[in-house]
Formats: C-alpha cells, structure tokens, sequence
C-alpha cells in the first residue's frame, strides 16, 4: 500500500510538471484539450491515493466491530462447553445437546470438610479405639446452568449462529478426544472464517487479513476457541478483543 501510494504521490507530481510543460511548449490550440486530460488523471490518482488510505481504514474499524460481536458468542459457546465437561465429563459435539443440556442442567454445590472416625481395622488389631481422618464431601444443593452462565438471558438459543457477516451462517463446533500420556483426554473447537465475517469488503484487504501474523491481530483465517489438536479451552483473538481465556 505505502509503495502504491509514493507511486501515485510521484505520478500526480510529474502529471503537474507536465501540465506546466504543456501550458508552455504546446501549441495554443491542443493545450485546451491536454491540459483537461491531464488535469483529469490527476483527479484519478489523487482519488485512487485517497481510497487506498481511506477504505483500509474503514475496514479495520467494520472488522473490529464485527469481530467483536462473533468474539462473544464464542465465549458464550466455550463457557457452555465448560460446563457440559464439568457436569458430563465431556463436551458436545452438537448445539441442539448443548443447548438443551444448558435448559435442563444443574451443578452440584458441594463442601468439603476433614472429619476424624474410628478406623475398625486398628481398633481391633491393637485392642483400643484407634481414629483416622477422612474429608468428607457434603451435597448443600443445587444451581441451574443456565442462571449460572446467563441469568435471565435467553442468547444461549441464538449462540450458534454468527452474528455478523453472512446472514444464517453457523459456527462449526468439534468435539472428540486426544490421546496424552496413555490418557484419553475431551476436547473441542468452535469456530468461523474470517470470509463469512467480512464477505462483502474489499477482496485484497481480506486476502490480507487472512494472512495477518501479528501480537494484536487476530491470526489465521478465522476466528475460533479450543482446539481439536491440544488440551487448550481459549480464544485465538488478542486482549484488545476481550478476554481470551
């Protein structure tokens, strides 16, 4: 882009000494006709200058602002996937089980406290009352997922639908197993590309985009949390995007 425009910069500059050429070497009869040529590319490229700074601007601001709105259904969905693997064991593959296991289910509350008991065993080996200290783990109720992670908030129906870019367009949700150290272990992986988000801008910037490696940029072709590769439950979006934990 900034070579773009020192070439257009160069160019508009050399059609002006040109026009100046013109109006002193041409005869008087052609200058009419050159200058007005002349004088129209260098609208061209002063308007072609403009747009290459102006539209990558407008970009980045319509992308952050669609990129923020995706961000947050996608914590939606990983808070919900944590909570599917908290009560399960494991997370779902599918939005229709994710959400109703959000309508229907509940969290344990627990508390745990130490306890000293007779241990039998002892007691009868060395003939006197022996103790042992055990934890033991009370039940005081239960809470409902859904007013844990969303209160009053109905959002959780509409979370598997991308809110920004292409209309209808769904998130694609994984979820499966890895093998670490001879231990199967759950994982999952929501995510979109960055062409639905963005389909209807500017081809070459999205080409860019998708080619963006950078600390506070949002890497790779699309926006996504979890993997299907590694134990890893966060976002693929910098800090300046929320929180990606």
């Amino acid at each position: 882009m900034l070579t773009f425009i020192l070439i257009a910069v160069a160019v508009i500059l050399l059609t002006i000494g040109l026009v100046k050429l013109v109006d002193k070497f041409i005869p008087p009869t052609l200058k009419p006709f050159l200058t007005i040529a002349l004088w129209v590319l260098i609208g061209f490229l002063g308007y072609q200058t403009y747009m290459s700074i102006y539209e990558p601007i407008q970009f980045n601001k319509l992308k952050a602002k669609r990129y923020k709105v995706v961000i947050e259904s996608l914590i939606d969905i990983r808070d919900s996937q944590i909570a599917h693997k908290q009560v399960t064991g494991r997370f779902s593959n599918n939005f229709e089980s994710l959400i109703q296991f959000i309508d229907t289910a509940k969290y344990t509350i627990t508390q745990r406290r130490d306890s000293t008991i007779i241990d039998e065993e002892l007691t009868k080996l060395y003939g006197v009352d022996t103790t042992k200290e055990i934890v033991v783990i009370d039940t005081l109720g239960f809470v409902p997922v859904k007013d844990s992670l969303f209160k009053d908030s109905g959002r959780y129906r509409r979370m598997m639908l991308v809110p920004a870019g292409k209309e209808g367009v769904r998130f694609k949700l994984q979820a499966g197993l890895i093998e670490q150290n001879d231990i199967q272990i759950p994982v999952f992986e929501a995510s979109v590309k960055k062409d639905v988000i963005l389909f209807d801008q500017n081809p070459d910037l999205l080409v860019q985009e998708n080619q963006v490696i950078s600390v506070d940029g949002v890497n790779g072709d699309a926006l996504k949390v979890g993997s299907m590769t590694e134990v890893f439950t966060k976002g693929n979006w910098p800090k300046t995007y929320g929180t990606a934990e």
